[in-house]
């Protein structure tokens, strides 16, 4: 990936992609009572592309121009306040969560032992602190970030390499948001740069209330990107 990745938003349009953001494909799969990130099949690869935003695209996941024929309303919506002013925090002996509310409904925050605010509330247990963060760094839209009181509070987060993952949600029948990690910027159809961010899930259903951000109303519209 070069120095200038980045994805920009086209008003009522694709996400635009440049700088050879790696392009994944991901099936989110229950095991047992958590949930795993397993490989997809292979997309093709470019330095630069654009992904449909609008859920109609004949040639998924890439914009073939149907969101012009869908009269498709790209408006973005979501707040741009930073995310340390729009979270509610839990506390627990060893870890405090950061939830900003933004669902994917992607459900990785449920673990073998209980949900990460639970867990979060437990971590004094050297176990059920390690899934309270693995239920964290595992949410896709960012939405729950753990900090450390056993590290002067710093942010527990993974180090990721720039990709975009395309989720697949086989339990809910439907395909889910895009997955992007790994710190890439994101530029708004105004101009405006989004907060950098090193986990978030864009809507690609066409659906989404909060746009550019993935709400979960995939699973409400049964959208499906008949990647297989």
């Amino acid at each position: 990936m070069s120095t200038n990745a980045k994805i920009t938003i086209v008003k009522d349009g694709p996400y635009l992609v440049a700088g050879g953001i790696k392009l994944t494909h991901k099936v989110m799969e229950s095991v047992g009572h958590h949930r795993e990130y397993h490989d997809g099949v292979d997309l093709p690869q470019a330095e630069n592309y654009a992904l449909c935003r609008c859920g109609h695209s004949q040639n998924m996941p890439f914009c073939d121009g149907h969101h012009v024929e869908a009269h498709f309303d790209g408006t973005e919506v979501a707040s741009t306040d930073p995310f340390d002013n729009r979270v509610d925090i839990f506390n627990g002996p060893s870890l405090d969560l950061f939830d900003d509310g933004r669902c994917a409904f992607a459900r990785f925050c449920h673990r073998e032992d209980g949900d990460v605010w639970t867990l979060t509330e437990e971590s004094g247990s050297e176990g059920l602190r390690e899934e309270a963060i693995q239920a964290a760094v595992d949410c896709p839209a960012g939405r729950l970030v753990q900090h450390d009181k056993r590290a002067e509070y710093a942010e527990i987060e993974p180090e990721f390499t720039p990709e975009i993952a395309l989720l697949e949600d086989p339990d809910k029948q439907c395909s889910g948001p895009l997955f992007v990690k790994g710190k890439v910027p994101l530029i708004s159809a105004n101009g405006f740069t989004y907060e950098l961010r090193n986990r978030y899930a864009l809507c690609r259903c066409g659906g989404s209330q909060n746009k550019p951000f993935c709400d979960a109303m995939h699973v409400n519209l049964g959208f499906n990107d008949m990647l297989e």
